[in-house]
């Protein structure tokens, strides 16, 4: 049975404090993915079962084998939501989830048995104490030195993200595939000893279970309201006013016979948006949002779009997606030309 919040209209969901929505895994569509995931576990002979909870995001706590998934995930209605309010749902589909289930694991594995304290282990990935940036690394797209997993070249973003990610094209790859797959790879050389890690595993238990379970959607009493308001705010950087000089490029000062810059870019917007998503890897709440501040901008310098509409989508296009490559990899919207 649905609880009673499920048929509110957004604007009454999002008043709700997330501890009051009373969601839980049991019953939900993430019980058996997390099942799934127990059952790999099992199949590669390991012992730990991390405990799966409801958190705001999806992460493994410092220091605690356990993982948080998304209050989210555990009913449609949210997920709806948070698709109205993020333009996409992270992990929301089977396969999405588990990705992130096998990535986190990877993460409560390390916090269980401390493998990232070891010197091989530091050889191999490099020192977990550096700078931790995961929002503003700069990947190298053609590097064998990292497995391919998670979008974005993740394993790049940070020694710990490399062990997950590893971690995870081994559990979910049998090894004469992995091995075929990374062959000549420098990435290999990690998956051997992930697999030799794993052998040990198996063999003697976690030497930690339990800890604190941070952000516990049981107990967050902040609104949805805030919570998508904090979101939003970490994900959509302001757009500072040189955006204007880039448009008038683009776009012409007086009228050229194809209606106004702003019609032209509400009219392909979504194409754009589509587009620079599938190609960039970034967040679509965050191409969305700064297509949306371009057509606004455009309508206040009054600029028109040129005969040639074809041409245009695709330097707008171009523009776009130059603007949201320098956001991923630098985590700020910055002219490149």
């Amino acid at each position: 049975m649905d609880p009673p919040w499920a048929t509110l209209r957004d604007e009454e969901l999002l008043r709700l404090r997330i501890r009051d929505l009373g969601v839980r895994i049991a019953g939900s569509e993430i019980e058996p993915r997390v099942a799934k995931l127990y059952a790999e576990l099992e199949a590669r002979g390991l012992r730990l079962r991390p405990p799966c909870y409801l958190g705001d995001e999806w992460f493994s706590p410092d220091g605690v084998p356990a993982i948080a998934v998304p209050f989210y995930l555990a009913h449609p209605r949210l997920k709806q939501l948070e698709l109205h309010q993020m333009m996409e749902v992270e992990g929301g589909t089977p396969e999405w989830c588990a990705q992130l289930l096998r990535h986190e694991c990877g993460h409560a594995l390390d916090h269980a048995y401390a493998f990232s304290s070891r010197r091989k282990w530091r050889e191999v990935f490099g020192s977990p104490d550096v700078d931790y940036e995961p929002e503003t690394y700069r990947p190298r797209p053609y590097s064998r030195s990292f497995v391919r997993h998670l979008p974005n070249w993740y394993a790049q973003a940070h020694p710990d993200e490399d062990f997950a990610e590893t971690f995870a094209v081994w559990l979910a790859t049998p090894p004469d595939e992995w091995r075929a797959r990374y062959c000549d790879w420098k990435a290999l050389e990690k998956l051997e000893y992930v697999d030799a890690l794993m052998r040990e595993a198996q063999c003697k238990p976690p030497g930690r279970r339990g800890g604190r379970r941070r952000s516990d959607a049981s107990k967050m009493a902040t609104t949805l309201a805030r919570y998508y308001a904090a979101r939003r705010k970490l994900w959509a950087q302001d757009s500072p006013g040189f955006y204007d000089a880039d448009l008038r490029r683009i776009f012409a000062p007086t009228p050229a016979g194809r209606g106004t810059a702003a019609a032209f870019m509400r009219r392909r917007r979504k194409a754009i948006v589509a587009s620079v998503v599938s190609w960039t890897g970034q967040r679509k709440y965050v191409v969305d949002e700064l297509a949306r501040k371009l057509v606004e901008r455009c309508a206040s310098l009054g600029l028109h779009a040129p005969g040639d509409e074809v041409a245009l989508a695709l330097d707008v296009g171009a523009y776009v997606a130059s603007l949201i490559t320098n956001h991923l990899h630098t985590g700020r919207f910055k002219r490149s030309v």
